[in-house]
């Protein structure tokens, strides 16, 4: 008879969180969105200050340059007279309204997967609620590579237009420094990539009360010049956006691709809601974001109103002579911290990966003890690194990569939609002419964004498309080879039942000592158990397989940490344990494994564990040649990747002393 039991564990130890990646699927819970998963330890308005220096430095420091960029695209086409001025000003209100405040901010955020947002997240949603629909999943799944690939691009796009426009931003008041702008550049990339490993709520907490004085500073400088042009503000009537796309239907396609720069940063947004929540960047957004956003756009529409020559630098022209050097060294400040929105969102998209099965296990770092998003991933952090500083080295302007802004942009935002529109029937039942309405609002400004930049792909779009397609190779192959191994595996393996009723029938020798295998089920036999069986011909008289699950909260309650499975032998000495901890537990399973002696969950002295050996199942990787599922290439990509993949038995904690890999070759 099965003997099952639960128990905490005496101390607070565990694997925390990205242990999920191989042992549980997404558990995807759309529709609270509450900051799932966060902790009391800190106050809702903590948080949203923090988030103000992690979520909204790209959106944040749009104003510098976006309004700048439509009076300059395409040699000039858009004039700074009042019909244009008013009709890009309306179009920019109404982007940023739409796309951020409705869409994102109020509609998607309370499509969350426990907590966690960003497309990955999405598509787990639909993933769960089309799963009884014939090949639904595979389509979903699809559908969120393309669409983290795309993040991805932008992620490495954004930090370095950022840091170089802010760095550049010091020639207004030096000019001669201009020969040092990307050694500089390249020093603030340096320090910003090292920061990471504090975590984003200690980057927060840094950049959080820079950001709140640059929103304010901002909002401040355009009151002023709305209060000598009141008139202004008819600009936020959607009736002149509407006037101006009918009377010059082209100048409005061309200006769309740098009106896009209002909302660079909106997926990011919602990619580090797991960060903080959906509580602290909602307030952020409104409160401070929002309006400080707004005041400053129709400032700089009324200074150009009052003098057109202001379109071509209207931001720093805001601001008195005597101001604009504090300004300009601010904007560096704030520029520099744009750069946080896309690595902490890229961080958070690629364990979302891990936990799908499209990404090889990647070391994730726990930053927060409270807040279960608040991760560092060194290996993403690296390619970052990585990716930004070649880019910068090959464009060295912004202007150069301001061309590349916009596309994989608007392509993320048209994904979502696409996956918001599929998932709201099933989960907040929609009626259908609420599904035509986002489909028009949403979908049909997004599209027309994505094709004003398609123009761009000749000069520098291609460059995050480079690197989607890249990551799109990169996922695809993983997942794929993954598929085969685990067949392949799952062959060898065999039935854990069967192997456990041949070893009690054909009294196999039992061995001294305790031997434990981490294993992700029970119902095949770890690799490392039948090996040890077939070449040594002995059983361990004490045998433990450990699967671990990782729940996306701070610490399981007490009667859910430990569940034993005695496997239908009472005393024969082979046991299967489930342990399930929170995401701020220690990632230390013989300490686990010592408590649950503690708590008499398993019948042994806890000292005894003190002498146990771990036996890790892994396998060489053969690659066989014809495809056989896979063309050779890939199958030396998958191998390259299996081998770059987190060390199990440093994930788990396991003393190198008494730890032995064992298994048989797996061929590919």
């Amino acid at each position: 008879m099965t003997e099952t039991r639960s128990h905490t564990p005496a101390t607070g130890s565990g694997p925390a969180a990205g242990t999920a990646a191989d042992n549980a699927a997404v558990n995807a819970a759309g529709g609270s969105g509450d900051d799932a998963g966060h902790g009391p330890g800190k106050g809702v308005a903590a948080l949203a200050l923090a988030a103000l220096g992690v979520v909204f430095g790209d959106i944040g420091t749009s104003p510098l340059y976006a309004l700048r960029t439509v009076f300059t695209i395409d040699g000039g086409i858009v004039k700074a007279n009042e019909e244009d001025v008013y009709g890009v000003i309306s179009m920019m209100f109404w982007s940023v309204t739409i796309i951020v405040s409705i869409k994102y901010v109020l509609v998607l955020m309370r499509a969350d997967n426990n907590g966690e947002g960003g497309v990955m997240a999405l598509a787990a949603l639909a993933r769960r609620l089309y799963a009884k629909r014939r090949g639904g999943a595979t389509i979903f799944l699809v559908i969120g590579i393309v669409g983290v690939s795309l993040f991805y691009g932008d992620s490495v796009i954004t930090p370095a237009v950022s840091v170089l426009s802010a760095v550049e931003g010091l020639q207004t008041a030096t000019p001669s420094i201009e020969h040092l702008i990307v050694p500089i550049a390249a020093v603030i990339l340096v320090v910003l990539f090292a920061v990471q490993r504090f975590g984003t709520g200690k980057v927060g907490n840094l950049f959080g009360p820079v950001m709140l004085l640059w929103f304010l500073v901002i909002a401040a400088a355009g009151v002023p010049h709305i209060l000598q042009d009141p008139g202004v503000l008819q600009g936020l009537s959607p009736t002149f956006a509407i006037q101006f796309l009918i009377a010059h239907p082209y100048i409005t396609f061309v200006a769309m691709g740098a009106v896009v720069l209002v909302i660079t940063g909106a997926e990011a947004l919602y990619a580090d809601m797991g960060h903080f929540g959906r509580k602290p960047i909602l307030r952020a957004w409104f409160f401070v974001v929002f309006p400080a956003l707004v005041l400053n756009y129709l400032g700089q529409a009324s200074l150009v109103l009052r003098d057109p020559s202001a379109a071509k630098d209207p931001f720093f022209l805001l601001f008195p002579s005597g101001l604009q050097l504090p300004v300009v060294v601010l904007a560096t400040a704030a520029t520099v911290i744009a750069s946080q929105a896309v690595i902490s969102g890229a961080f958070s998209l690629s364990r979302q990966a891990v936990q799908l099965g499209l990404l090889p296990p990647l070391t994730i770092r726990q930053t927060s003890r409270q807040e279960g998003g608040q991760i560092y991933l060194p290996a993403v952090n690296l390619l970052l690194f990585i990716g930004v500083m070649a880019v910068m080295l090959t464009f060295r302007s912004s202007a150069s990569l301001a061309t590349a802004y916009g596309v994989s942009v608007t392509g993320a935002l048209v994904v979502d939609t696409l996956l918001l529109l599929l998932v709201v029937k099933p989960l907040w039942h929609w009626a259908t002419w609420k599904l035509v309405l986002a489909a028009v609002v949403f979908g049909g400004l997004e599209l027309t964004f994505l094709a004003g930049n398609l123009s761009k792909i000749v000069h520098g779009g291609w460059v995050p498309l480079l690197i989607a397609l890249a990551v799109i190779t990169l996922m695809t192959t993983w997942r794929r080879g993954r598929q085969l191994v685990q067949e392949e595996r799952k062959e060898r393996e065999g039935s854990l039942a069967d192997f456990i009723e041949k070893i009690n029938t054909k009294g196999i020798p039992r061995v001294q000592g305790i031997a434990v295998f981490p294993h992700p089920n029970k119902e095949t036999t770890p690799l490392a158990l039948r090996a040890n069986v077939e070449h040594n011909h002995v059983v361990h008289r004490t045998v433990i397989i450990v699967s671990v699950i990782t729940a996306n909260v701070p610490h399981v309650p007490h009667a859910k940490a430990f569940f034993r499975d005695d496997l239908g032998y009472e005393d024969d000495g082979i046991d299967h344990i489930t342990i399930k901890f929170g995401f701020s537990d220690d990632q230390d399973l013989p300490r686990a494994l010592h408590a649950a002696c503690l708590a008499e969950v398993l019948d042994l002295d806890p000292d005894e564990m003190e002498r146990a050996s771990f036996f890790i199942s892994r396998g060489a990787l053969r690659p066989q040649p014809g495809n056989r599922g896979m063309v050779s290439w890939r199958k030396k990509l998958f191998v390259g990747l299996a081998h770059n993949a987190a060390d199990p038995a440093a994930r788990f904690g396991l003393p190198a002393q008494r730890t032995v890999t064992m298994g048989s070759d797996v061929e590919l």
